[in-house]
């Protein structure tokens, strides 16, 4: 049981890991607004194709069941409050891809953090519950959530540092997050298997609504702002990548 344990938590800590892979990036490369919003597309489609494939596919919409729908709502209910209580606390950008947030501008390094956290809480916690239901991680979701870190690292250290942040602040902030994506994966493992009755399904729906509001309402509008026509595309090869590794496993 220890070991499933710490292997969730493995997973866990390795989807998030490309948050600090994102850092490194922004710190050494400066990858231009353009690049970011692309990549930021590819993980938004790679998300939503996670979604549909892993989270809600169409053998688990046909059964109806109403528990399932109200957990998908309530999903994307919970994060819209916690979106809207940590933007109010300057959280709002955590995700932006331009340079040149300051404190002036609403910006603060807690709240990017706390709101990072919740955008990856979802993610993490459906890792580890997968693991404990399933037995094995999925590919595909693994891969959209590594993906999909890789610019929010990026956008959130550009933001982070352009506030006044030092570089050695920001590197401990994602290494924080990553061993809390660790801890929630292990938590959804542990949850699963401590629970025998929990149904996965509702579970998975909720955290499908959370993550589906995350990117319509955050990744999607500031890849398409600084991406161009072309997030359009890349979004759908994202989307069609998760497809092809659902299909394969």
């Amino acid at each position: 049981m220890t070991e499933s344990i710490l292997l969730a938590a493995f997973w866990g800590g390795v989807a998030a890991i490309s948050l600090i892979i994102g850092a490194v990036v922004a710190v050494r490369l400066h990858p231009s607004e353009r690049l970011t919003g692309a990549v930021m597309g590819f993980g938004a489609g790679a998300l939503i194709g996670g979604i549909a494939y892993e989270l809600v596919p169409e053998s688990l919409l046909k059964e109806a069941d109403w528990w399932i729908l109200a957990a998908f709502a309530a999903g994307a209910l919970t994060f819209f409050v916690g979106d809207w209580v940590i933007d109010r606390r300057g959280g709002k950008h955590r995700k932006r891809i331009a340079s040149g947030a300051s404190s002036s501008d609403g910006g603060s390094g807690t709240a990017i953090f706390l709101g990072t956290l919740l955008d990856g809480i979802p993610e993490s916690l459906v890792l580890g519950l997968g693991l404990a239901l399933g037995s094995s991680v999925s590919l595909a979701f693994l891969a959209a959530v590594f993906v999909s870190n890789i610019p929010e690292g990026i956008a959130g250290t550009t933001s982070l540092i352009s506030e006044g942040h030092s570089r050695r602040q920001v590197y401990r902030m994602w290494i924080a997050l990553v061993i809390a994506s660790a801890a929630a994966a292990a938590v959804g493992f542990s949850f699963a298997r401590s629970v025998p009755s929990v149904d996965g399904r509702i579970v998975q729906s909720f955290a499908a609504g959370a993550m589906l509001t995350m990117l319509a309402d955050t990744m999607m509008p500031e890849a398409f702002k600084h991406g161009g026509k072309i997030v359009g595309l890349l979004t759908t090869l994202g989307f069609l990548m998760a497809a092809v590794l659902s299909m394969l496993e």
